[in-house]
């Protein structure tokens, strides 16, 4: 029987990413995973599972949005299938080597610092609003599935579906804004679903997970953050022309700087 506490914390936590979600076009992995790994410390888990459990969880929830996502691109035309199809055997050796062998080999406490050190890159990013700068094409078949594994591995070490690498990089590169948002909500599907599968294979059977866990995947987290997260993101699209977005953005980088503390500090600290 999951507690009252838990599962009001999991919804506020779900209900809130999903309206950040909605109003500023971002995936909730960013917030997800320093608060699951702070709800999960707090209820006896050690240092290194609750970190990998909040990144495994953090993806799985990323398969549901990214189905969706799809489906609605998809009707609108905006995904260039060409180009996914020549980053997705990348994508899916990169999400691979992540879940089903890097996950074994590192820490949860250096996967907390390299998540610490990326979402301050992420929240400097946010902070300086810089645009890609159309100057280049896209490279041969071969360096765009060298380009694909990169995005496995990354995506797969911070639980997000890799959005922030591959919006930036397709539009440097002549890909108009809209269809490089629906390519890279593509992505998000095959990248999601291997490295998804390969947390739950190499958590497997591990001593110390809590209850309700499927591998390194905490089943009622992502029960209740796909639920809520789904209800608020689209209250969060219709007020996202009537709230000061900029602002938003600015206030969001701050919390995720704080965010980054923690996990840095978790890191160093266990």
């Amino acid at each position: 029987m999951l507690e009252p506490l838990l599962i009001a914390e999991l919804a506020a936590l779900g209900l809130f990413t999903g309206f950040l979600a909605g109003v500023l076009g971002i995936g909730g992995g960013m917030m997800t995973v320093p608060f699951v790994t702070y709800i999960l410390s707090h209820r006896g888990i050690n240092a290194d599972l609750s970190v990998k459990m909040s990144i495994a969880t953090a993806m799985a929830t990323v398969v549901f949005v990214s189905i969706s996502n799809v489906r609605a691109q998809h009707k609108r035309g905006a995904i260039r299938w060409d180009i996914f199809k020549t980053f997705t055997p990348g994508i899916v050796l990169g999400s691979l080597i992540t879940s089903a062998l890097l996950f074994n080999i590192i820490k949860g406490q250096a996967l907390a610092v390299f998540f610490g050190l990326f979402i301050c890159y992420a929240a400097t990013n946010m902070l300086l609003a810089k645009k890609p700068v159309a100057t280049k094409t896209l490279p041969s078949p071969i360096r765009q599935g060298l380009m694909g594994t990169f995005i496995g591995l990354l995506s797969g070490m911070v639980g997000a579906g890799g959005a922030f690498i591959t919006v930036p990089y397709l539009s440097a590169r002549n890909i108009p804004l809209h269809n490089a948002i629906a390519t890279s909500a593509a992505f998000g599907m095959p990248l999601a679903i291997i490295n998804t599968c390969g947390f739950i294979y190499t958590g497997w059977g591990l001593s110390g997970l809590p209850e309700h866990s499927l591998g390194f995947v905490f089943l009622p987290a992502l029960l209740i953050l796909a639920i809520a997260s789904s209800i608020m993101a689209p209250v969060g699209v219709r007020f996202a022309h009537h709230l000061p977005v900029l602002l938003l953005k600015r206030g969001f980088a701050c919390a995720l700087y704080l965010q980054a503390i923690y996990m840095l500090w978790k890191g160093f600290s266990s």
